[in-house]
């Protein structure tokens, strides 16, 4: 069983609160638009910290971290990138590497909306967990929180930090 701290569209803020909520997580996966490497390295130094770049994000967090990452968490293979879409609604290209890649959880970023959602064509989960930073149009802070029990993606959890 693997507990999962999920944000994204931090923007290079960091909220103590991210480490509140995220204690109880064996990981921290950042869907995107981290900010600042600085901010990357707290992650890094707290947990074990998974992250792609975001469009925000400069040339020192794109030399450390992909564009997208697969990679597979007990039972349940992960797609992560950061501009990704929804179902019925993906971005250019998006489509095509699910299907080939065909995982069983999509993490994306970049909207700023919380949004999770089943892809029933694909039989997968797709997550957004909104934005953790206080630059953007959201009106709420958001993160998630869920749990991979071998095949099971389990026990999701909204958290709202507030206003932005």
């Amino acid at each position: 069983m693997t507990r999962i701290g999920l944000l994204s569209d931090t923007h290079a803020y960091w909220d103590e609160r991210y480490a509140k909520y995220f204690d109880e997580c064996d990981e921290v996966w950042h869907a995107g638009d981290i900010g600042s490497l600085k901010l990357a390295e707290k992650f890094e130094q707290y947990k074990l910290f998974r992250a792609v770049f975001g469009n925000i994000d400069g040339q020192d967090i794109r030399l450390r971290y992909k564009k997208e990452q697969v990679f597979e968490i007990e039972g349940v293979k992960v797609f992560m990138t950061h501009i990704g879409g929804y179902p019925g609604k993906y971005a250019p290209g998006i489509a095509s590497k699910l299907d080939l890649e065909q995982p069983k959880l999509f993490v994306c970023g970049h909207s700023h909306i919380l949004r999770v959602k089943y892809d029933q064509k694909r039989d997968m989960l797709c997550v957004n967990p909104g934005a953790a930073g206080r630059y953007g149009m959201q009106q709420v802070r958001t993160l998630l929180r869920f749990t991979i029990d071998g095949t099971d993606i389990r026990d999701m959890e909204v958290i709202e930090l507030g206003e932005k």
